[in-house]
């Protein structure tokens, strides 16, 4: 169950039926200077949420506030210029990778929102059912949808789209925080028919660039490991571009006895994470072999790219 309000200023989304927990929606990319405002509003609503979770922000990960802590984690490239992370931060194979793009005739340019931009990631959304052995949740939707879901943040929005003439075979919507401290990276995705050119390691080589035009001192590819998992694919692409892990505190405030209760007993973490990992990794696995023979016909992962 999914409910969407604007408290204090700031649209938060409850989640939850038996723990009803209330973030911000767009928590790993605006962050909370005055977090009373927002959780005495959450206390003043009637049948509202039994506990409100946040982070803080990467630009400043020491611990801000003294509710109860737990550690979250960012997948995060200091930015000071793009030369400095082309010749220190970067891996070399991913160096190659960013520079076969551009042999192979991969255009990178920051792209208005609009229906073009819109009608491309469609494209892109609808090409598989099944991507990185999952059914891939964008698949399918019509154009109203993408459109009202991508035209989020806009204020506070860069596209950047990788482009093969005409077409859009790439994309990632940067959103920056208030004070141009970060720049996350809410999506980046391209065609799998065209991962031979590895674009998104263009768009992570024309993302570094934006920021450090801009002046923003840390870009943000979401977390860096999710749960228990210490590695996987996705971590070891992030690694090659020269993000690292950079933990930052998660909060929990009970609004509820319920909360309260909830916060002692754990419940407040998903159950998946507190699975044990080997026995969550034998989940994975299982899933994607219950998912292979729908992608069996998809073209192969080269590895370079997520």
């Amino acid at each position: 169950m999914k409910q969407l309000i604007e408290v204090a200023g700031s649209d938060i989304r409850i989640l939850g039926r038996r723990l009803r927990t209330a973030k911000l929606e767009a928590e790993f990319y605006h962050f909370l200077s005055d977090p009373e405002r927002v959780i005495a509003a959450l206390r003043g609503l009637p049948n509202g949420p039994d506990l409100f979770t946040f982070i803080q922000g990467a630009a400043d990960p020491a611990p801000s506030f003294k509710y109860h802590m737990e550690w979250d984690n960012l997948a995060l490239i200091p930015v000071s210029s793009f030369e400095h992370w082309w010749t220190k931060q970067l891996d070399s194979k991913a160096r190659n990778q960013m520079r076969l793009a551009e042999k192979k005739g991969v255009v990178l340019r920051e792209a208005p929102f609009n229906d073009e931009l819109v009608r491309g990631i469609q494209k892109i959304y609808n090409e598989t059912r099944i991507r990185q052995g999952r059914p891939f949740p964008h698949f399918g939707k019509d154009f109203e949808t993408i459109y009202r879901e991508e035209a989020t943040f806009l204020e506070h929005s860069i596209f950047l789209g990788a482009y093969l003439g005409d077409e859009l075979i790439g994309f990632i919507k940067l959103v920056m925080d208030e004070q141009k401290t970060q720049a996350g990276m809410m999506n980046i995705l391209s065609l799998i028919n065209q991962r031979d050119k590895a674009p998104n390691n263009a768009l992570i080589a024309e993302a570094v660039r934006v920021c450090a035009a801009r002046g923003i001192p840390n870009l943000v590819y979401f977390r860096f490991v999710h749960g228990k998992r210490e590695r996987d694919g996705i971590s070891d692409f992030k690694t090659n571009c020269g993000f690292r892990r950079v933990d930052v505190p998660r909060y929990y405030v009970p609004l509820t006895l319920w909360g309260h209760a909830a916060l002692r007993l754990g419940l407040h973490n998903r159950l998946r994470d507190r699975i044990p990992e080997p026995v969550a990794e034998r989940l994975r696995e299982l899933k994607k072999k219950w998912h292979a023979p729908k992608s069996s016909s998809l073209p192969a992962n080269t590895g370079a790219q997520p």
